[in-house]
């Protein structure tokens, strides 16, 4: 095998099962091998970032890497912010970046696409990635990529590929997988001891789950454990969307002041409080009603777990969870809590859309016809996604990049085969929606809720007086026809009911439904939200003197 024809055989038996990118001259080589080899499909977008976000999307729905090829320079650096959003968010994308050849680099010329120097790009990604490696070695090669690409899985986080083009046709030997080494059984069995020892204390243990345990394919044993254990369960605000595949006795999402105040008690007033996989993010905990108290929380991630001034290092979140349901018969239920009730039943009449309509009506349109994998972007578009019947859902719910979503629902489609809902605001969806014109080539079929209130609006609720939060109204749904889809543009309730049946029942394209929303006007949730956060920087500065 050539190099890059081994590469693709190692990323294929590390799981991956797509490449996204956007091919260009110092690429061009990899790309031609790519497509007639046929180890991995190919699929093409129209910008760096989408082809990025895309990847992402995919790798969270597989708990696997996904793959994104560009180009040198132009290409990899306009894709920094994308791979910087899946690494804070811990997503495992393997990003391959063609690169100058190694005698054209020794040229002593400058190169198109170099910046300071050509080390530039590869220093850039060693900030926003977990591993990175130049393949510039041929001996060498398989060894780096099988430490490299086994970092993307334990770390589920990005890691960085450079390939120079010169290489890629050069003869290279196959890639052996690394193994992760077995975690000490004793050191397992001590710490397990002290989470039940815990358990058993506690008058009011809670079960908080965060992304990890779908990065690491742990949620069906998560959902297992929380009925042994019968603790209420709930999600953080950036595990929305997990356990939606199980029959865990999970009550909702954690949101804080923003949230139900009956969970809000439940989690700051736990004396038991399990994390598990859960990152401490401001999204996460920055609107809690009172400040969490650590030491008597129990902290599960991949790698640790800590207790209270007690830290169990090298522990695996798979290890420690095994042996829980190993060690763990039925535990008497603590949840006394009854499940939350999403809004159903839309008026269907000729009154303006509100966001809670918009819960509404996705939630009778599932209730009507199955649920539908969700990829929503930034915006009020993911708080109205909190009132909507928990189902599979990405979203950059730490790193809050705008422009996820639209590319983000083309990589579900991708890893699923489903066909999902694409939540999306209109400052956003000006970013990245364009590249819903790619659906027709691949027959890819989302159905987009674009909420249209010619306005940047989240941003105007936290700073209402700045009139540059003011957008134009670009008319979206009378460009979709361009785009090889159908769009709608609804004002009322009525309209909004009859064109997601009608998108339902016309599977063959997308279609984009534009909400037109006054501007102002927001989910309820946001508006908690925004008021928790902003009253708690009023403290956080009154304290600080």
């Amino acid at each position: 095998m050539n190099l890059a024809e081994t590469l693709l055989t190692a990323l294929k038996a590390h799981g991956v099962q797509e490449i996204f990118g956007i091919p260009g001259d110092f690429a061009l080589p990899f790309f031609k091998v790519i497509e007639e080899s046929g180890i991995l499909p190919l699929y093409t977008l129209s910008h760096e970032p989408g082809v990025g976000f895309a990847a992402d999307a995919a790798a969270r729905f597989h708990g696997r890497p996904s793959v994104v090829a560009v180009t040198y320079g132009a290409g990899a650096l306009n894709m920094v912010n994308a791979i910087a959003s899946a690494y804070a968010e811990k997503s495992p994308v393997v990003v391959i970046s063609g690169a100058p050849g190694v005698q054209e680099s020794r040229s002593g010329l400058l190169l198109h696409h170099q910046v300071k120097s050509l080390e530039s790009q590869f220093n850039i990604y060693r900030e926003i990635t977990c591993d990175q490696v130049r393949l510039d070695n041929l001996r060498r090669a398989p060894e780096h990529l099988a430490r490299v690409l086994h970092n993307c899985r334990s770390q589920s986080q990005p890691v960085y590929i450079e390939l120079p083009r010169d290489m890629i046709g050069q003869p290279c030997q196959p890639v052996t997988p690394l193994t992760s080494p077995p975690a000490d059984p004793a050191a397992i069995s001590a710490c397990v001891d002290e989470i039940l020892a815990r358990l058993e204390r506690a008058t009011a243990p809670v079960l908080l789950v965060g992304v990890e345990i779908r990065r690491y394919n742990l949620e069906d044993k998560v959902a297992q454990l929380a009925r042994k254990l019968g603790l209420p369960v709930l999600t953080t605000f950036m595990g929305r969307g997990l356990l939606a595949e199980t029959d865990a006795p999970l009550l909702g999402t954690y949101l804080g002041v923003a949230g139900d105040p009956h969970l809000t008690q439940l989690v700051e007033n736990s004396d038991a409080l399990v994390l598990l996989g859960v990152i401490f993010s401001d999204t996460n905990f920055g609107v809690s009603e009172n400040q969490l108290d650590l030491r008597t929380s129990i902290r599960l991630r991949e790698g640790a777990v800590s207790m209270g001034y007690h830290i169990y290092p090298n522990l695996s979140l798979a290890g420690v969870i095994d042996e829980l349901l190993r060690r763990v018969e039925a535990w008497p239920s603590h949840s006394a809590i009854a499940r939350p009730l999403y809004p159903r039943g839309l008026t269907a009449d000729e009154q303006p859309i509100a966001p809670t309509d918009v819960a509404a009506a996705v939630n009778d349109l599932f209730d009507r016809h199955g649920r539908m994998p969700l990829a929503s972007d930034m915006g009020d578009c993911l708080f109205t996604a909190l009132d909507i019947e928990n189902t599979e859902l990405v979203a950059p719910g730490y790193y809050a990049t705008m422009g996820f979503g639209v590319p983000a629902g083309l990589g579900v489609q991708v890893a699923t085969g489903r066909r999902p809902l694409i939540l999306v605001g209109d400052g956003a969806f000006q970013m990245t929606g364009w590249e819903l014109g790619n659906c027709r080539r691949y027959g890819w079929n989302p159905i987009v809720l674009l909420f249209n209130n010619s306005s940047w609006e989240m941003l105007r609720a936290f700073q209402p007086e700045s009139a540059f939060n003011n957008l134009d109204d670009w008319r979206f749904a009378e460009m979709a026809a361009g785009l090889g889809g159908m769009g709608q543009r609804v004002t009322t309730r009525r309209a909004l009911r009859e064109a997601l049946e009608q998108a339902i029942a016309q599977p063959d394209r997308f279609h984009l439904i534009e909400l037109m929303l006054p501007r102002g006007a927001m989910s309820n949730t946001l508006n908690r939200y925004v008021a928790g956060f902003q009253a708690r920087r009023v403290r956080q500065q009154s304290a600080g003197g």
